[in-house]
């Protein structure tokens, strides 16, 4: 009987012991493990949440989001080009060039990344190593219109007037209608004292997109020949963006020494003062 009754409260102890086991399991919560794959994708979701930030303006929270993206997945060349582009919009510019480095060193074949470079080492003022980086981009993406254009610009930058056209002009030939490399070969021309084919490039540009610059620019070309039409030209240009008016902001455009001084004598003209005024107002009230 003794015997009897020791098993009977041994089983029920056993019982009693996987009763509780299962209750306890019952409590424990199922964790889900993403795989890499789905870690690979969330990243990416991230990283696009992150660029739409930024073109909205919204730069801190950009860059909160696109440096989670590339902790996620750091093996992705298109997420640190996303982070880079947020920490430029930042002004984090050494930073963004050691994003584009880790870009590259996963993908050395992505032009993005030497045009991305490009433009850091413009902001930065670093003319020779923004162009090694256009360069290398361009052997990657010869047919890239823009960065062509690009590097038109840096060599008006470095005063290569007759480089800039050569290297505008290939840009023109894939992009015909490309009306802001066909402007600046009237920047350059003007320097190089060919008024006549200044003239007749800013005619075809504004043909293609009645622009402000082209108008200034063609403006201050006819100042000596036409001054009639030149002031109708001028007031049009400011009418349509007073920035203009600015010799700093022009300069930003990469207008010359010849053109600004042409300018500058045509903005003086008594016929224009009352235009002068207005646009540096519209400017003082947009600060």
């Amino acid at each position: 009987m003794k015997n009897i009754l020791k098993k009977i409260i041994c089983i029920s102890l056993i019982s009693f012991y996987f009763f509780k086991v299962e209750q306890v399991q019952s409590l424990i919560p199922y964790y889900y493990l993403p795989t890499i794959k789905n870690l690979e994708k969330e990243s990416l979701s991230i990283g696009k949440n992150a660029y739409q930030l930024l073109y909205f303006g919204k730069y801190d929270e950009g860059l909160n989001l696109a440096k989670l993206a590339v902790q996620i997945n750091k093996k992705d060349e298109k997420l640190w080009l996303i982070l880079a582009e947020a920490q430029v919009a930042n002004e984090l510019y050494k930073q963004a060039l050691i994003s584009l480095n880790k870009a590259q060193k996963i993908s050395s074949k992505n032009s993005e990344i030497y045009f991305a470079k490009s433009n850091i080492y413009l902001k930065i003022s670093q003319l020779q190593d923004a162009k090694t980086a256009l360069e290398n981009g361009l052997r990657l993406e010869p047919n890239n219109h823009k960065a062509i254009f690009q590097l038109g610009n840096i060599l008006l930058m470095e005063k290569n007037y007759f480089g800039a056209i050569k290297v505008f002009d290939k840009s023109i030939k894939i992009k015909p209608d490309f009306w802001q490399a066909i402007n600046n070969q009237g920047l350059a021309y003007f320097e190089t004292n060919n008024i006549n084919q200044s003239i007749k490039h800013f005619e075809k540009a504004i043909s293609i997109e009645d622009n402000a610059e082209p108008l200034l620019g063609l403006a201050s070309c006819l100042r000596m020949k036409n001054i009639k039409l030149a002031m109708e030209l001028a007031k049009k240009a400011l009418t349509q963006d007073p920035n203009y008016v600015e010799y700093d902001y022009r300069k930003e455009q990469l207008w010359g020494e010849k053109l600004q001084n042409s300018t500058e004598i045509l903005l003086q003209n008594d016929q224009l003062q009352r235009d002068v005024i207005l646009a540096k107002s519209k400017i003082n009230a947009s600060t």
